[in-house]
């Protein structure tokens, strides 16, 4: 059975999106080499089948192992497995570094970050700021003061 069959999907429903590979394949060539159309799809093709047979031999890892998750030891130990150990340190370089740029991310605290560096009294102004627009918005749009004009009543 094909590995996509069981999920429900055929071949041709699994892609890559072809914008952001075309500009990974830009980017690892020298700039006055250029790539036939053919030969991108061509590249994605091949990608999306590397991912199928990493995808299903570390399923097959996991299972082994009597795990219902793959984990990243499991991507490692397939593709060593599938005979690609040459490269698994620099995969495991990548996978580093993503989890610490994830990591980082996650500190920031993505939207609302200046949350945990702004004193109570700031973080107090700024919510009765949101407040007064919501209020201006409901009220058919009174003005409503700058953040600057705020912090000086909050300071008074």
């Amino acid at each position: 059975m094909d590995p996509m069959d069981i999920v429900g999907k055929s071949k041709e429903d699994a892609s890559l999106p072809k914008a952001t590979m075309t500009k990974i394949i830009k980017e690892m060539l020298p700039p006055d080499v250029r790539v036939a159309r053919d030969a991108q799809d061509l590249l994605i093709e091949c990608c999306v089948e590397f991912i199928n047979l990493v995808s299903s031999e570390s399923n097959e890892v996991c299972n082994r192992e009597e795990k219902r998750t793959i984990a990243p030891e499991h991507v490692l130990k397939a593709l060593e497995v599938l005979g690609f150990g040459e490269y698994i340190e620099e995969v495991y370089a990548a996978y580093e570094q993503h989890k610490h740029e994830t990591m980082q991310d996650s500190l920031k605290g993505g939207k609302w970050s200046n949350g945990a560096e702004m004193t109570e009294e700031a973080l107090l102004a700024e919510q009765q700021r949101m407040f007064a627009e919501a209020r201006a918005r409901m009220n058919g749009g009174a003005a409503v003061p700058k953040q600057a004009d705020v912090d000086s009543n909050a300071e008074s």
